[in-house]
Formats: structure tokens, sequence, C-alpha cells
């Protein structure tokens, strides 16, 4: 059970139910955990606007269900997993192998692998990086662009994992549990 209430788009009132209501008819669906955010319409709208922008930005949706993956998996958190995986799976078209491999922030592409090394060393550092890594990275192809939105998509997707560890958010997606780190 969900240490916070889900609220239903159709009990919602005022900016709550709005915002729901704009949810589903963007992606179809309203997620368990924007339910929850719902307690909040501040805290749904923010979430809302960072990942409408950052899915207008340069990093592809592949890309950035990877980068999803490799923060769900270092920050532990299932639902974001299970949900990032079966977008992954069924959205971007990720293979298994991709979806494994972005767990750990590893890719066969090497793009895609320069950024989620970046988004990684950026994650455990919480926030510091030396010169090398910057260098390494631009040296991989990454644009001061991509970057940018690496520390905003990693910026996002703490928030959603953060958020859904503190409200043990319900799971509705096949579940995928976090592999066991040392």
């Amino acid at each position: 059970m969900s240490a916070l209430p889900q609220i239903n788009p159709a009990e919602a009132t005022g900016e709550a139910a709005t915002l729901l209501a704009d949810l589903k008819k963007g992606i179809g669906s309203v997620p368990n955990m924007a339910k929850a955010m719902a307690n909040s319409p501040a805290l749904l709208k923010g979430w809302m606007g960072l990942s409408g922008a950052l899915a207008g930005g340069v990093l592809s949706p592949a890309v950035r269900e990877r980068l999803s993956l490799a923060s769900a998996e270092y920050n532990r958190c299932t639902y974001c997993l299970s949900a990032h995986t079966f977008l992954g799976k069924n959205v971007t078209k990720l293979d298994g192998d991709e979806i494994e491999r972005a767990r750990h922030a590893e890719s066969t592409d090497s793009h895609a692998a320069a950024l989620l090394t970046l988004s990684d060393a950026i994650a455990r550092g919480r926030g510091s990086i030396d010169e090398t890594t910057l260098k390494t990275a631009r040296a991989g192809g990454v644009t001061d662009a991509e970057i940018a939105e690496v520390i905003g998509n990693l910026a996002l997707n703490i928030l959603t994992n953060y958020f859904n560890l503190v409200a043990d958010t319900d799971n509705e997606f096949p579940p995928v549990t976090p592999h066991q780190h040392a």
C-alpha cells in the first residue's frame, strides 16, 4: 500500500484535476506515480513541465529511457525500473540486452554509452566530476546541449526515483527488481 494516497482522476478537484486530465490526454493514461504526486499539484506540474521540456530536447527517447534505467537501478527504485523497462521495451523498442546494459550505465551504441557514462559519473559524484570525465564525454561525441540535458534528465530521474521510494508507489507495471549491489 502506497505511503501517499493516490488521487483518483475522476475524484480530483482544482488544479490536480486539470493536470491529471492533461496527463491522460497527453499519454493516454495516468500512472500511479502521477496520482500520488497529485497530492501536491505544484510537484505534479513541475514533473510534467520538466518531463515535457526535456522530451523536446536533443536527446532521443531511446537515450532518455536508457538514462532513466541507469538512474532507477543506481537509486534502487523498483517502480521507476519497472516503468522504464516497460517503456524501453514497448515504446522506444530497446531490446532486452540493451535494457540490461542500460541498467549498468552501458550501451552497445558508443554515443549512448558516452552519455550513460557521463550521467553515471555525475550521479556517483553527487554533481561533481573531474575535467577528464567531461573531456572523455566530448571525445565520445557528446555536445554541450547533450551535457546540459543529461544533467536535466538526471535531476528528473532523481526526483521520480526518490518520490517513488518515499511514497512506496503501487507498481502497475510488470515488476523489475534492482540488482543486488555489494
